[in-house]
């Protein structure tokens, strides 16, 4: 008797690869997504004759992105699965060797975000025709590295096709990781270019459809029951809003946690919007670019919880902010790793289920934040709006305005439906003080890696996954010259962001820092040479308006806050890709935004003659000696 043999389709080993990805899906709570929506890419002799030809083969299975930088490739790719809560994400083709080292920067911020992205560089030729090939590293005692190497670290998975078959257990695992709430990042499948193209029998059940459940591990018991006693305990307890909020989808359960307990709740910049922003209990930003509000009860809290925070510098003011004798930490988080962080008290579990079960067991015994403590928060609550809205104020509508009155201006147009989209500059700590946040994914500011020229790209990436949402890209000059060119994309495929240029000639946020640690804003300024070679001449002739309108976009001057408020409503009302360009003035003759509330560990030189290094070094002896490590 003979066994039964299974289909087999021949196909090449990128042909392959498309159809097994566009068979994959995603479910959680029932409802079932694409896994892999589409792809980006960017052709070479690394991947045109493989994964080119299969994508024009398979372009009914597989929708297709041109892009014009790769590490902007997996920006947009990165905005489309935070826009979609991790349950949809784009694949990233390049070629071999520049083309697959540009990705290196992408991926990083990818894997330090956990934002899953799929990576699909060519390498070299695993048969070695000829040694070396063009883009080949050469290392002597190593044959088998190449440069896709470089994406080892920052990769959450990776390996090298190097044999047809070896693409079967590789890409089920790229898709196992991809969905892991745990461990999702940057997925590397390393393609070389012959590989790609080479025919191979597949088994028909390698293209079935494949649903990959995207997991809610609940609390244990007896963790569960320790966190209840643990939070009735406290006096001063105050709940710090991450990432992993967003990401379960878990704003709801929040809301009811705080509607139930007025339990005071900060954010850090991947957790704002967690809560809206006119909650009673959203106490706003909390860290080096929080504020007040948030930071002072950070100072006292005699309990901090977590939930879905990795507890960043930002965070904790480089371990200077939560200054409480005897002040502990509850850590509701997905990965172990985080929760165990501050020598906390972990409570692993999804922060949608973690939240809900913690709400029952506290209503049980009728647990509710002492009301002295809720009107305290409350006050101050009140105070820092005062001190947003003096910041937002105009006097003169005439003027030039400055970086926080195009918040302000911005504030008065949008609606709940409106995503704002930052990453580096001064931008993200003016918005992490001063934004209202009216949508649980109206903020979007990538401060994990906090990459310049991100804004852009990732405003394509989300408009593709919210296409009927107004998507704003907020960037100041420096992090515009970093990289615009995926305007043209955006003109292309016709996607109606809105990209805000705010021109104040250099890096301001770095200059400002700079000042602060004894720099004296050394070469942070757009500026010619001065005669003593320094760069404080006349500001660069740039006119980066004229170079978005070559890009193909429609653009906006203004000249004045009269100006700038007609042009971002006409902006958000525009159905085209449109840039409002506006020349920003500083905070010497109007309220700016409120300075720092809490520490920042940037080291300052130990020794130095000159007296700004000399002072600020004095300053941040007194700073680090504050510092304390949570055992």
């Amino acid at each position: 008797m003979t066994e039964p043999t299974s289909t087999t389709t021949r196909l090449t080993v990128a042909q392959a690869l498309v159809r097994f990805l566009a068979a994959q899906y995603t479910e959680r709570d029932g409802v079932r997504r694409r896994l892999v929506d589409s792809t980006w890419g960017i052709f070479g002799h690394g991947n045109v004759a493989g994964l080119g030809q299969a994508l024009l083969e398979y372009g009914d299975d597989m929708p297709y992105h041109q892009g014009r930088n790769e590490q902007a490739m997996v920006h947009a790719a990165v905005g489309y699965a935070r826009q979609s809560d991790r349950l949809s994400v784009q694949a990233v083709t390049t070629s071999v060797g520049p083309g697959a080292t540009n990705l290196v920067t992408g991926a990083a911020l990818a894997t330090i975000n956990h934002l899953p992205v799929l990576l699909l560089p060519g390498d070299v030729f695993a048969t070695r025709p000829a040694d070396p090939v063009l883009q080949q590293l050469e290392v002597p005692y190593a044959g088998d590295v190449s440069v896709n190497d470089c994406l080892r670290p920052v990769s959450k998975y990776f390996d090298r096709i190097t044999r047809p078959e070896a693409l079967i257990p590789a890409a089920l695992q790229a898709m196992r990781v991809l969905t892991d709430p745990v461990d999702t990042g940057a997925v590397t499948l390393a393609l070389p270019q012959d590989v790609q193209a080479e025919a191979f029998d597949w088994p028909e059940e390698f293209f079935a459809e494949r649903v990959w459940t995207v997991r809610r591990p609940v609390a244990d018991p007896e963790e569960l029951a320790a966190a209840v006693r643990t939070i009735r305990d406290a006096r001063r307890p105050l709940l710090v809003a991450g990432g992993g909020v967003h990401h379960s989808e878990a704003e709801d359960a929040l809301k009811e946690f705080a509607d139930r307990t007025r339990i005071p709740v900060a954010s850090t910049q991947a957790g704002k919007g967690s809560l809206n922003w006119d909650h009673p209990a959203d106490v706003g930003g909390v860290g080096h670019t929080g504020t007040a509000t948030a930071c002072e009860l950070a100072r006292t809290a005699d309990l901090v919880i977590g939930v879905g925070t990795r507890y960043t510098d930002f965070t904790t003011a480089s371990g200077t902010l939560f200054a409480a004798q005897g002040v502990r930490f509850l850590n509701v988080n997905i990965a172990s790793f985080d929760g165990h962080k501050l020598s906390g008290q972990p409570l692993i579990a999804d922060a949608r289920t973690a939240l809900e079960s913690l709400t029952e067991a506290l209503a049980l015994h009728g647990h509710r934040a002492e009301p002295a403590y809720v009107t305290e928060y409350t006050d101050d609550k009140e105070r820092w709006e005062y001190r947003v809205d003096a910041a937002y104020e105009v006097e003169d509508p005439d003027i030039r305005p400055t970086q926080p009155q195009v918040l302000g201006l911005l504030d008065e147009i949008v609606t709940g439906d409106d995503i704002l989209i930052n990453a580096a500059g001064s931008l993200p700590g003016d918005l992490h003080k001063l934004w209202r946040a009216r949508s649980r994914d109206q903020y979007h500011v990538e401060y994990g890696y906090s990459c310049m020229g991100y804004e852009i790209p990732a405003a394509i990436g989300v408009r593709l996954a919210a296409p009927d949402r107004p998507v704003w890209a907020l960037v100041g000059d420096g992090t515009y010259l970093m990289m615009p060119t995926e305007i043209v994309t955006a003109v292309q495929e016709g996607i109606a962001i809105k990209v805000v240029i705010l021109q104040n000639h250099g890096y301001a946020s770095i200059g400002g820092l700079s000042e602060t640690v004894g720099g004296e804003r050394f070469a942070t300024a757009y500026r010619h040479r001065s005669e003593d070679g320094t760069y404080t001449g006349r500001p660069l002739p740039v006119d980066l308006a004229a170079n978005a309108a070559s890009l193909g976009m429609r653009v906006l001057r203004a000249k004045t806050v009269r100006d700038l408020r007609a042009a971002l409503a006409e902006a958000r009302a525009d159905d085209t890709p449109t840039c409002v360009y506006v020349e920003t003035q500083t905070a010497d003759t109007v309220s700016g935004a409120p300075p720092a509330q809490a520490w920042w560990d940037v080291p300052v030189a130990e020794t130095a003659t000159r007296p700004s290094a000399v002072k600020a070094r004095e300053l941040y002896e007194r700073h680090v000696s504050t510092r304390r490590r949570h055992l």
